[in-house]
């Protein structure tokens, strides 16, 4: 496995070793000995799926304290865009965010930490999206910020039209609003 580190702290891209022949592939996608020499220890303790169809934007979400969540997320088939904005009001890249292009066919992961809120765009006629998490789910600590707010600048690749959200996510706060509860 390949980790590569982003220009925001803590924020690391993983590609796994894909070994392929004519019958398909193998890859590993996740070894606790080497997540651990190369960005810490996790106990992932939830391992979550979800299908969605070109232009759905699931986020910008996270769980506040105690129920904040480490995130390690790949996109099995198809392809999206992968956004994780940094909420740790004492970073030097505070309110900054990475981009990264997961796919099917690249096989890269994105291992999102505690503090930062996370989000991705279907950009194929289909996605399936999976990640695993490190604290279990509470839906009173469940929060998350606008996906479009300018001041946080992302470029979804896609136009606005074609942006499918669910009702909740249409009401979440501006980031110009927002109080982080991450140190």
């Amino acid at each position: 496995m390949n980790f590569i580190k982003t220009r925001i702290s803590d924020l690391v891209i993983i590609e796994p070793n894909v070994f392929g022949d004519k019958r398909g592939y193998f890859l590993e996608s996740y070894n606790q000995v080497s997540f651990e020499k190369n960005i810490g220890r996790a106990t992932f303790v939830q391992d979550n799926e979800s299908k969605s169809s070109k232009g759905v934007l699931r986020g910008l979400h996270f769980q506040k304290p105690p129920f904040a969540q480490a995130k390690l997320v790949r996109c099995i088939e198809g392809e999206v865009l992968d956004v994780a904005v940094d909420l740790r009001k004492k970073s030097e890249t505070y309110g900054q965010h990475v981009s990264v292009v997961l796919s099917g066919e690249n096989k890269r992961q994105l291992f999102v930490p505690r503090g930062f809120a996370h989000g991705f765009i279907v950009l194929s006629e289909f996605a399936t999206f999976a990640y695993k998490v490190d604290n279990n789910y509470s839906p009173e600590h469940e929060d998350g910020i606008m996906w479009d707010d300018a001041s946080l600048n992302i470029n979804w690749q896609l136009e606005k039209e074609e942006i499918l959200l669910s009702g909740k996510d249409k009401e979440l706060t501006s980031f110009n609003e927002f109080e982080t509860p991450f140190e």
